[in-house]
């Protein structure tokens, strides 16, 4: 087995170098390639297939709260940016911008999307003009440009994959409630699709959404400590409608402005999921996004009958699972580190023996525990299993988050314990952006949000500067 594993190129150990083992997994797990495109990457199927299956399950997840797709254009006029002073601002460093069309240059350049606020709002003000219109709650999944300096495979590119939600209210309280639900709803898919433990908070007004009334945001701890936003809901309340006069008559016959929402999640999950389950022998992923959760591995396929029986598996597999069967001529020490890399969840081996007694071999991925289960229980079994390393992973997840979460009484033990123990650190905070700068520019800890069940009282004083304190703030480093 361990002159197989040698055939798999090794990846560099996590705990030499997190950063480069997660390089490596994420090119020899196949899931993306380099571009010629600096900062962009390519998709590679299995990388890509991971997206779809996210894709799918959110979708159904907005539908059922009345959601609608539509599509904007994926550019924008320089004019129309500009009408949200905040909003403009808050993207002005990373717009890529378009200034001809063939030969001829533009009369009015255009940036490519770095998000849809602006062509949503234009959209808006002429859609709704009575209450009867509202509310809009649409969506759309596209690609958006934000011209980055540094960039990392799914965490951080120039290009990358999202879905945008654009929501019209009537009033600021059903825009409240859209908010909220939007976050919850995003917070339950990382925890029960992603296995991805999350805190649930708001963002305070130096970290909240260029142009937003209020961000609220779910923060992941990733294995090395760091921390990862991993979707933010924003209330817009009615500043972009005044901004694009986006009003409607209400049921007096009066004008109003709209009460606006908008809501994310983009790619970088995939880096979440790798960050957070992923292990030394390479990806680890949740069935309920593997593209495949079940690999069928035939033992000595040359022997007469047993890739015949291995494929009759599948089939029957089929039927419960997304099942695949590696009948390729390399020996099995290779396909099965192959595999592991990939991180697909179980694999069943079945060979000369296996198939006279009856039986098959199940290994989990996510422990390497093996099982010998007959083959007419296989199909009734396999969806347990599924369940069962589901769970398994985000209670490991659950409980090294839980243990990286550290209390910070002063300033020097804030410093310490950012110096010395990686992950969330809990502190007290008076409210000043002036601490929060200072924070980070003495130690890169950055505040990740006011949390919305944890405001315990830690402390009476500000972690940093020491006068009365008033919210509880996770803090930490963070991708």
């Amino acid at each position: 087995m361990a002159n197989d594993k040698k055939m798999v190129e090794a990846i560099t150990s996590m705990e030499d170098d997190f950063a480069q083992w997660y390089t490596d997994v994420v090119k020899k797990a196949d899931l993306v390639s380099y571009s010629s495109v600096k900062g962009c990457t390519i998709f590679k199927p299995a990388g890509y297939a991971i997206w779809e299956n996210i894709q799918k399950e959110l979708d159904a997840r907005f539908k059922e709260t009345g959601v609608e797709n539509v599509y904007m254009p994926m550019f924008i006029p320089e004019s129309l940016l500009q009408k949200e002073k905040d909003h403009v601002e808050g993207f002005a460093p990373e717009v890529a911008w378009v200034t001809h069309g063939g030969l001829n240059k533009l009369q009015e350049r255009m940036c490519v999307r770095p998000t849809s606020e602006t062509l949503f709002c234009d959209f808006y003000k002429d859609d709704i003009q009575s209450y009867r219109d509202l509310p809009k709650v649409y969506n759309q999944w596209c690609s958006v440009v934000r011209w980055e300096k540094e960039t990392r495979p799914f965490l951080r590119s120039r290009e990358f994959l999202w879905q945008e939600g654009h929501t019209a209210h009537a009033t600021a309280e059903e825009a409240e409630e859209r908010t909220v639900q939007m976050l919850n709803l995003y917070a339950d898919f990382c925890e029960e699709v992603l296995a991805i433990p999350v805190v649930r908070g708001q963002k305070t007004e130096k970290e909240k959404f260029a142009g937003a009334k209020a961000t609220y945001t779910i923060e992941a701890l990733m294995h090395d400590g760091k921390a990862l936003q991993s979707g933010t809901s924003h209330n817009f309340g009615d500043g972009f409608a005044k901004a694009f006069d986006i009003q409607y008559t209400d049921k007096n016959n009066k004008l109003q402005y709209v009460h606006q929402t908008s809501w994310g999640m983009t790619t970088r999950l995939i880096g979440a999921v790798i960050m957070v389950h992923g292990d030394n022998s390479g990806l680890v992923l949740p069935p309920r996004i593997a593209p495949t959760q079940v690999m069928v591995v035939p033992i000595m396929q040359n022997k007469e009958g047993v890739l015949d029986r291995a494929k009759a598996l599948q089939e029957e597999l089929a039927k419960v699972c997304r099942v695949k069967i590696d009948d390729s001529d390399k020996k099995p020490g290779y396909k099965y580190a192959e595999q592991e890399m990939r991180g697909i969840p179980l694999r069943v081996e079945i060979g000369p023996k296996d198939i006279e007694a009856g039986q098959c071999v199940v290994v989990r991925r996510d422990n390497g525990e093996k099982q010998i289960v007959k083959l007419d229980e296989i199909a009734g079994l396999i969806p347990q299993l599924l369940e069962a390393v589901q769970k398994n992973l985000f209670e490991k997840a659950k409980a090294h988050r839980d243990a990286h979460i550290y209390d910070a009484h002063d300033y020097m033990e804030f410093k310490n314990i950012v110096e010395e123990k990686p992950g969330f650190i809990r502190g007290m905070w008076c409210g000043e952006q002036a601490c929060e700068d200072k924070i980070k520019e003495d130690t890169t800890a950055t505040s990740r949000c006011m949390p919305f069940k944890d405001q315990e009282k830690i402390s009476d004083v500000c972690v940093c500067c020491g006068k009365p304190a008033k919210k509880l703030i996770y803090w930490g480093k963070a991708y």
